[in-house]
């Protein structure tokens, strides 16, 4: 009797055990999402996730459909439409130019292929070594050296005294022919640098030489319409080249000059200064203390909130114009690499506001369970390495991304009291679905609440805004009026 009580009592263990095994089971992301664990940003960290205006609208690369990526013509275009923030990603040039360019390889966005093809741009090298004061003897060592680590079409590859040589305009109009400018050409566009994009955000221009102007520094042999650059020096400061570890460069100071905007005809621009968002990619893409490269650049511009914090009563927008540029959301950063989320943090410590993004992949930092258990972890280490946003990717045409920014997973976001800043609005269905108009997310009942995002990066500035305004998801101290896309960039001069 009781070896029998003893088996009895041992199967209902046994089934108790399985039972509570089972209800351990994901089954129900509605229920699934307040069950799993989020570390939560601390009321320090909240508080600089709040210098980033609610419902941001980022211009992703400036615009990669009404203009070419990246460039002055899609900053311009991007500031006088009205978005928030203007978006770049970050590399490095041979001589420590931080560059706004998205690719790792020059050929897709430049004319590469037609001026230098693959081998070393040996004359501009040698002038760019005599502009800089070397020998004749130095420039032969330098130029052996040079021509041995070489490598053809990578960004680091080449100085920028010779990356502005290439055009970052024409491409465009081969592969858009819609919306194809003659002015994009004419207008040499050039590859951005981060002190471009700068200026381009605070309502400048690049300087450029007009007819009969001669070029005292000898950059140009024919000025008329290039950029002005004043000088170059040689600091005291190294890089150690990312694709030739064993190349040591001196970083260079470039001397350039800007005039304020204004219309092709002269007229008054909008007066919208907005923030930037600035992507770190893969730290080996990038020489080390990159990182710190950056920071430094940001306060050498007055764009480092650290080293010099904006008025915390600064309003994100001041008589119907952005004003983010002024406030202490100036700067976002941002980056899909754990290891660079990792030295990113090491550098501005949580005090720059900071998004983690994420892509569905199999890559080995990208999200590759998108169940409760793998979003909160990814959620979790945004959390430990100082990030105050999540970047999930949303589904649907053109991009047909993989769906990271589900009702539950925006959900699972907030929990952490961080707040969501999907990547990249496309279309009017986007722009709806995740704000809630096609009912998406319903089957959460009243668990999942529209709209399904914080702030968001989108090619069309001009659809997004226009949506959020027309159903009032736009700030009323914001502007309250889109430019027209094309007009605007006739305005610009950049002419069909």
């Amino acid at each position: 009797m009781i070896k029998r009580l003893f088996h009895v009592a041992w199967a209902c263990g046994l089934v108790a055990s399985v039972m509570s095994c089972e209800d351990q089971k994901f089954n129900d992301v509605t229920v699934d999402v307040d069950r799993v664990h989020v570390a939560t940003l601390s009321e320090e960290m909240q508080k600089v996730r709040d210098y980033v205006p609610e419902y941001a609208v980022m211009a992703h690369r400036g615009s990669t459909f009404w203009t070419p990526e990246e460039t002055e013509a899609a900053y311009r275009w991007a500031r006088e439409i009205g978005a928030d923030y203007l978006e770049c990603d970050l590399q490095v040039s041979k001589d420590g130019v931080v560059l706004a360019l998205h690719d790792t390889d020059l050929k897709r966005t430049t004319n590469i292929a037609d001026v230098f093809g693959e081998a070393l741009p040996t004359e501009l090298r040698k002038e760019y070594y005599e502009k800089l004061g070397y020998t004749a003897a130095q420039i032969d060592s330098l130029m052996i050296v040079d021509t041995k680590n070489f490598v053809p079409n990578y960004p680091s590859s080449y100085t920028y005294y010779e990356l502005m040589h290439l055009d970052a305009g024409r491409w465009f109009n081969e592969s858009s022919l819609e919306q194809a400018r003659a002015g994009f050409v004419e207008q040499h566009q050039y590859i951005s640098t981060l002190e471009d994009l700068v200026m381009y955000s605070k309502g400048y221009r690049l300087k450029r030489y007009k007819a009969g102007e001669t070029d005292p520094f000898g950059l140009w042999k024919k000025p008329e319409g290039e950029r002005v650059v004043t000088g170059m020096t040689a600091t005291n400061k190294t890089i150690t080249n990312p694709i030739n570890f064993v190349t040591v460069d001196k970083v260079v100071k470039y001397d350039f000059e800007y005039v304020v905007d204004t219309k092709a005809d002269g007229g008054t621009l909008s007066g919208n200064i907005p923030g930037i968002y600035i992507e770190f990619k893969e730290p080996w893409l990038n020489p080390a203390g990159f990182e710190q490269m950056v920071y430094d650049e940001l306060s050498e511009l007055h764009m480092n909130i650290i080293t010099e914090p904006a008025n915390e009563n600064e309003p994100f927008y001041k008589n119907h114009k952005v004003n983010v540029g002024n406030t202490n959301g100036k700067v976002v950063l941002q980056t899909f690499s754990l290891q660079s989320l990792v030295q990113v943090s090491k550098v501005f410590e949580g005090k720059v506001p900071m998004c983690f993004l994420l892509w569905l992949g199999s890559g080995a930092t990208d999200l590759t369970y998108d169940d409760p258990t793998g979003y909160a972890s990814f959620i979790n280490l945004g959390v430990q390495y100082k990030a105050h946003f999540i970047g999930p990717c949303i589904g649907g045409a053109p991009n047909n991304y993989p769906e990271l920014n589900k009702p539950w997973q925006n959900h699972l976001i907030h929990r952490a009291k961080m707040k969501n800043h999907p990547y990249t609005f496309d279309t009017y269905d986007q722009m709806a679905k995740y704000f809630g108009q096609y009912n998406y997310g319903v089957e959460g009942g009243a668990v999942f609440k529209a709209p399904y995002l914080d702030a968001l990066f989108t090619n069309h500035s001009d659809m997004s805004l226009q949506y959020m305004i027309n159903f009032n998801w736009r700030s009323k101290d914001a502007p309250q009026t889109v430019p027209d896309a094309r007009q605007l960039l006739e305005e610009l001069g950049y002419e069909k």
